[in-house]
């Protein structure tokens, strides 16, 4: 079977809170929404200097794809300086690791350490193909490649139906479950009839995150909220976009239905709970 080895790259300069006060809505979408993640048998990456994190995607259709070095990471081969977290949001497939073979089922998550050199991409039905969601982060230390199933992950039920925010936390590539150098992600499922994720909102100086959301019912979206939180700003998401966060500003969002959202992040520290809250009604 041959291998495809396409990929799109983008790199994304940071903005400050300034600038982003006085953007027009194009202007915002270009500079954080991810607009589109999965396409067949090519691998998607968009590149912010927020943290220098790294947001993908890949569907391999006609056979493995291979994950490439883009020319801007100046490396040997993808994971020589970074890792690499991976959420398969699609059909059945598997991911191959310097030979070792594991199968990602939906919703189930792999880590992948510095230091592999080799990785492919593979969907057991090209009919119902595998859509691997992929952030990656620099690193500083190897530690092992290791799935996690959903049967593994931390799980913290939050929120309630009287705030339409009731939800179910999957914490998968986090600390208190395996080893990582700074990248953390997990999974939020919003109860049905139920709306608003991360609310109260907040901000961390010290991590940025992207979110990616999906299972957005067909005419139905996500309105995400940031920015600072006296001077938020909003953009329509669609399912399967992702949204870059920069450590300065709220992320948050409401849907018009109950939808699923991956979190990824990055930064100083692997606390999870280090979180600055913006009280309710002191948001602008």
């Amino acid at each position: 079977m041959n291998t495809t080895t396409n990929h799109l790259f983008e790199s994304r300069y940071a903005s400050s809170p300034d600038e982003v006060k006085h953007m027009d809505t194009d202007t915002l979408r270009r500079s954080f929404l991810i607009d589109k993640l999965f396409t067949a048998d090519q691998t998607r990456w968009v590149l912010t200097f927020f943290d220098r994190y790294l947001t993908g995607g890949v569907m391999p259709v006609a056979g493995p794809v291979s994950l490439e070095t883009p020319e801007s990471l100046k490396a040997s081969y993808f994971l020589e300086r970074r890792e690499l977290g991976i959420i398969n949001v699609g059909g059945a497939g598997q991911v191959i690791a310097d030979g070792k073979t594991v199968e990602l089922a939906y919703k189930e998550a792999l880590y992948i350490g510095k230091g592999t050199q080799s990785v492919q991409f593979v969907s057991a039905d090209a009919n119902a193909p595998a859509k691997f969601y992929l952030n990656s982060t620099p690193a500083h230390a190897t530690y092992p490649t290791r799935k996690v199933s959903r049967e593994q992950a931390e799980i913290v039920d939050l929120g309630s139906t009287e705030t339409a925010n009731h939800r179910t936390i999957n914490k998968l590539l986090v600390n208190s479950v395996l080893p990582t150098c700074q990248l953390q992600m997990g999974m939020t499922e919003l109860k049905p009839g139920s709306v608003w994720n991360t609310m109260p909102a907040h901000t961390h100086d010290r991590r940025m995150e992207v979110y990616f959301y999906f299972e957005i019912p067909p005419g139905q979206a996500v309105c995400h909220f940031m920015g600072q939180p006296q001077e938020t700003r909003h953009i329509w998401m669609q399912n399967e976009q992702a949204v870059i966060s920069p450590n300065w500003s709220i992320h948050a969002g409401a849907g018009t239905s109950n939808y699923t959202f991956i979190w990824g992040m990055a930064g100083e520290n692997l606390d999870y709970g280090d979180m600055d809250f913006c009280p309710i009604p002191e948001l602008r």
